[in-house]
């Protein structure tokens, strides 16, 4: 369930967040429905982590929603941590204000670190917010496992992230140009919902919609694949593609225009959310370990 993902080049490719802003149009707005499931789970953390916090957008809306929280922003790129330090700074007010009052600590505090490896204690936070970062890790499941060790019992996990659909009509036309995959080779939503059942994870709540963004011109439409993170593929094609391969791509993608003169991109997006869960126990309080013995070879 591993992509061949360079992280090394992932980092660089968000090293410069204002290259990747002009992508944060659809982060908004997958954030925007995320937060509208978020609302129909009545839940009080004390501790939520963002995974994967980018510049720092999602932060003031968590902090909204749970004043009496303590936000920990965390993001694999230095230079997003960075960014992200300007936004969380303009709360800084009312967080000195809330801190006298709550006797839990508030605020937003920003780490950064691997979204499979994270520097936190176990079982030390209540909500696990991730907004359009899990398909950049190469080990999903990995990171769903680390992700169950921070939570704390009936903690919730709430996260999005690209499917197989995002950016088939780039797909298509690069197709017609060489054999070098130029974008990620997106997990499907059931693979996740296995990932999380194996993690041990409780009752995971999949669904998954296409947004699709029309453009008048090529040139736009690469440029925002471009600011939504690239080719971090291992495997990608290294140095410049010839005149002639990119004409036929350019060509194949021009034939995708639209009745209405446009040309469009899909994404696939993909929600799901998950609980951890509190061990099954006996009457004596024993813990219940199932062990699966290996299937005898017929």
């Amino acid at each position: 369930m591993s992509a061949p993902i360079d992280a090394v080049h992932v980092r660089e490719l968000f090293a410069e967040p204002a290259r990747i802003a002009p992508s944060d149009f659809l982060r908004r707005e997958v954030s925007s429905r995320m937060h509208e499931r978020l609302e129909l789970v009545k839940i009080a953390p004390l501790r939520v982590l963002d995974a994967g916090c980018g510049p720092g957008a999602d932060l003031a809306q968590l902090h909204k929603d749970y004043p009496a929280a303590q936000i920990i922003g965390l993001d694999a790129a230095q230079a997003m941590v960075q960014a992200a330090r300007a936004p969380a700074s303009k709360l800084s007010g009312l967080n000195q204000f809330l801190s006298k009052l709550l006797p839990s600590k508030t605020g937003v505090d920003l780490l950064c670190g691997d979204l499979g490896d994270l520097p936190l204690a176990a079982s030390s936070v209540d909500l696990i917010w991730s907004n359009l970062a899990l398909h950049w890790h190469a080990q999903p499941d990995r990171v769903f496992a680390e992700w169950r060790r921070a939570l704390r019992l009936d903690g919730l996990l709430m996260f999005s992230c690209f499917g197989p659909d995002t950016f088939r009509e780039l797909r298509d036309a690069f197709a017609e140009a060489d054999l070098h995959p130029h974008s990620l080779p997106f997990v499907d939503m059931h693979d996740f919902g296995d990932m999380l059942v194996e993690a041990g994870f409780s009752t995971p709540v999949l669904d998954m919609e296409i947004i699709t963004v029309t453009y008048d011109t090529a040139d736009k439409l690469l440029q925002d694949v471009r600011a939504f993170g690239g080719n971090p593929l291992a495997t990608r094609r290294r140095g410049l593609m010839g005149k002639a391969a990119w004409a036929r791509m350019l060509a194949a993608l021009e034939k995708q225009r639209r009745a209405d003169g446009k040309l469009s991109l899909s994404f696939e997006v993909l929600y799901g959310h998950a609980f951890r869960p509190a061990p099954r126990v006996t009457r004596n309080g024993e813990a219940i370990i199932r062990f699966d013995l290996p299937r005898k070879p017929k």
